[in-house]
């Protein structure tokens, strides 16, 4: 049921209130998704928060974690002649370690923005000379739609079409945090968005095993400062859960039909993360019988030299162990129109968030 403005108010002044009575001590809160991030600077969620509650950042920008080394890869196949790059938009502006495919595209690179990853395959049959290559970037929203691509690439006998997947499970990156040391984290705002896929089993383990609480939450400011109360009520109580503030959408057993797809077309593998390294089974690769499919195994790239930028701190903005404003390029030769790391280029990335929303001024000093 959709609440009037009035009872919104009236709910966020609730929220509001509770969470300046828990907050007697600081507490370091990670909003995983980008989407929070973005929703949180929008609706000004940190200036109604005590200076005792630290909201940070976490992995969840599926662009930003991506690493060099892939689009590196993509700019490599996108300079094939008898190539097509198939890419959502924001995929374009990503610095690779010396160009991107937004430069390649204007070098006269075939790269086309697709809305749906089914728009690569009428690309791929109107094209069939043409070696049609997704680049399948995602988290557990976007891969089903991926998969079910594949299986549909399959019924019609498309030969030229590709995937080359960078597809990743946010599960395997909360425990890379949770083992890294000196990493605060006293509770999870965990994406709503992935648990309407997976479910909430999942996710059990950040409380179960390193006792730390956690919420998977929606993106209204409402639901966002529900998330950050029930939290702050875990923590004052000395408990550790997983709790679902998002029931209207997310079940606790997820989408199995979604997750049957995924199943037959991927299977978990180990994948390279911006700012983590390898994360083990973290990552998912086309299954045996879909293999075909896999551009790195049809058309293998060969060698792909990767750096990151110099000075460049995104990563451990992912991490979460520091915010935008502590990095030096922030704000300086990193901008969203200039920018040097993948941050600042997603509208779900951390530093473009601050940048457009708080141009630095935000710090919890």
């Amino acid at each position: 049921m959709k609440l009037t403005a009035e009872e919104t108010a009236r709910a966020a002044r609730f929220f509001t209130d509770g969470i300046k009575c828990l907050a007697s001590r600081p507490v370091r809160l990670m909003e995983v998704c980008g989407t929070h991030t973005v929703s949180i600077f929008r609706a000004g969620i940190r200036q109604l928060l005590p200076a005792t509650v630290e909201l940070v950042s976490g992995p969840g920008c599926p662009v930003c974690v991506t690493p060099n080394e892939y689009l590196d890869m993509a700019i490599a196949y996108s300079r094939r002649p008898d190539s097509i790059i198939a890419t959502f938009g924001d995929m374009l502006r990503v610095p690779g370690s010396q160009s991107s495919l937004m430069a390649e595209k204007a070098r006269g690179a075939d790269i086309r923005i697709v809305y749906s990853p089914l728009d690569s395959l009428v690309i791929a049959r109107d094209n069939p000379g043409k070696a049609v290559i997704f680049l399948a970037v995602g988290f557990e929203t976007t891969a089903p739609t991926a998969a079910a691509t594949v299986l549909q690439a399959a019924r019609q006998g498309l030969t030229n079409f590709f995937v080359l997947s960078a597809h990743k499970l946010v599960p395997p990156a909360l425990k890379a945090i949770l083992a890294t040391p000196g990493t605060k984290i006293d509770g999870f705002l965990l994406p709503g968005h992935t648990a309407t896929i997976s479910g909430l089993e999942p996710y059990r383990f950040v409380a179960k095993e390193h006792g730390v609480p956690a919420v998977v939450t929606g993106f209204e400011a409402l639901d966002i400062l529900q998330g950050v109360y029930m939290l702050l009520q875990q923590l004052n109580k000395g408990e550790a859960e997983l709790l679902n503030q998002y029931r209207r959408v997310v079940k606790a057993e997820g989408n199995p039909a979604a997750r049957q797809i995924l199943d037959q077309v991927y299977q978990p593998d180990d994948a390279a993360w911006r700012g983590f390294g390898v994360i083990a089974g973290s990552g998912l690769t086309l299954t045996p019988e879909f293999r075909h499919f896999d551009a790195k195994v049809a058309l293998p790239p060969g060698t792909i030299e990767s750096r990151e930028a110099a000075g460049c701190r995104c990563g451990e903005v992912l991490r979460g162990l520091i915010i935008p404003a502590e990095c030096p390029h922030f704000g300086q030769s990193c901008t969203p129109e200039q920018p040097v790391g993948a941050c600042m280029v997603s509208v779900e990335g951390a530093c473009a968030a601050w940048y457009k929303y708080g141009q630095g001024r935000w710090s919890y000093e």
